[in-house]
C-alpha cells in the first residue's frame, strides 16, 4: 500500500512536471524534480527495509522453531532423569525397610533368624578358644592370638579347621539372604618387627586388613559366594577394650566376620558356592602391603 503510495504521488508529480514545463519557471522545475528524486530515493529505502525485516522475521522463526525442539528434547531428558530418581527412590526405601527389620529383629534379642542364630550359637559354643558369637548383633569374633601367629597374617591350622565349620553353616539355606563383612583389628602397639614389616604388614593398617583377606579368602576356598563377601581393616582404632593391660589388647585383636541382610540384587540364593576355587576378595591391594591378594576380577565392596 505505502509503495503503491509513493508511486501515485511520483506519477503526479511527473504528471505535473510534464503539464506546467511550459509555463513554470525553470527554478521550479527544478526543485520539482528534486522532490520526485527525493521521493524515490525514499521509496528505494523503504523497500530495502522492508526486505530486511522479512528475513529478520523468517530468521526469529528458524530460531523460534530450533528452541522449541529444543524444549522438547529438555522434557523427555526431564521426564527421564524424573524416573530414574523414581527407581533409585524404590531401592532407597527398600533398603531401608530391610535395615530397618534388621534393626527391629536385634531389639528382640537376635539380629538374625533363630535357626542360623542356634547354629552360630552352637558353634561359638564348640570353639570357646577361638570364636565368640554376638547373637544380638550378628557378629561372629574370631580371636587374633589363636587365630595368627604374632605379627603374621597366616592361619593356624587349627584356625582353618574351624573357618571350615563356619563356611559350611554360611553355606547352609539358614543364611542363604545374607552377606559378610570381614574386619580386621590390632591393639595399639606399634609395628615394630623386621620380619613382620618385611612380611607387608608395615603397620597396624595393613596388619589388620591382611588378616581380613586371609579369613575371607579361606571362606572362599570353602565355596563361600565371594559376592557375598566385603573385607575392611580398622587398625587400632575400634577397640573393644582398654589398650592399657594385656588382657585388654588381646581383647582387641580380632577378626570380626558380621552377617547382613545381602543389598545385592537378585542376589537372594547365595547358599552355598560354585564349586570353584577361591576367587579374589579385592582387585587391588588396597592396604599398599605385600599380602597376597589375586588381580582376578571379583566384587570390591
Amino acid at each position: 500500500m505505502t509503495r503503491m503510495l509513493h508511486i501515485a504521488v511520483a506519477g503526479l508529480i511527473l504528471a505535473a512536471l510534464s503539464g506546467v514545463s511550459g509555463c513554470v519557471s525553470q527554478e521550479k522545475y527544478n526543485a520539482l524534480k528534486l522532490d520526485r528524486d527525493a521521493l524515490a530515493e525514499q521509496l528505494g529505502k523503504a523497500q530495502n527495509d522492508a526486505s530486511t525485516a522479512r528475513a529478520e522475521a523468517d530468521s526469529y522463526k528458524q530460531q523460534l522453531a530450533a528452541l522449541m525442539g529444543q524444549g522438547g528434547n529438555l522434557n523427555a531428558l526431564v521426564t527421564n532423569l524424573q524416573q530414574q530418581n523414581a527407581n533409585l527412590q524404590a531401592e532407597l526405601d527398600a533398603l531401608n525397610r530391610k535395615y530397618a527389620d534388621a534393626i527391629a529383629r536385634a531389639g528382640t534379642g537376635s539380629a538374625l533368624p533363630q535357626p542360623l542364630t542356634n547354629e552360630l550359637t552352637a558353634f561359638a559354643q564348640a570353639n570357646p578358644d577361638l570364636v565368640d558369637f554376638d547373637p544380638t548383633r550378628g557378629i561372629v569374633k574370631f580371636k587374633s592370638d589363636v587365630t595368627f601367629a604374632l605379627g603374621e597374617a597366616t592361619l593356624q591350622p587349627k584356625a582353618r579347621e574351624v573357618i571350615q565349620r563356619f563356611a559350611t553353616i554360611l553355606n547352609s539355606p539358614a543364611a542363604a539372604n545374607y552377606e559378610l563383612l570381614v574386619a580386621g583389628h590390632t591393639d595399639n602397639t606399634r609395628v615394630s618387627n623386621p620380619r613382620t614389616i618385611q612380611a607387608g604388614h608395615k603397620d597396624n593398617w595393613y596388619l589388620s586388613a591382611h588378616r581380613a583377606i586371609t579369613v575371607a579368602q579361606e571362606l572362599m576356598s570353602h565355596n563361600v559366594n565371594p559376592q557375598r563377601i566385603g573385607v575392611v581393616g580398622y587398625a587400632d582404632q575400634r577397640p573393644i577394650a582398654s589398650n592399657a593391660s594385656e588382657s585388654g589388647k588381646a581383647q582387641n585383636r580380632r577378626v570380626e566376620v558380621l552377617i547382613l541382610p545381602t543389598t545385592i540384587r537378585g542376589g537372594s540364593n547365595f547358599a552355598g558356592g560354585s564349586g570353584k576355587p577361591a576367587r579374589p576378595l579385592l582387585n587391588k591391594d588396597t592396604t599398599g602391603g605385600t599380602a597376597t591378594v589375586n588381580t582376578n576380577p571379583a566384587l570390591n565392596k
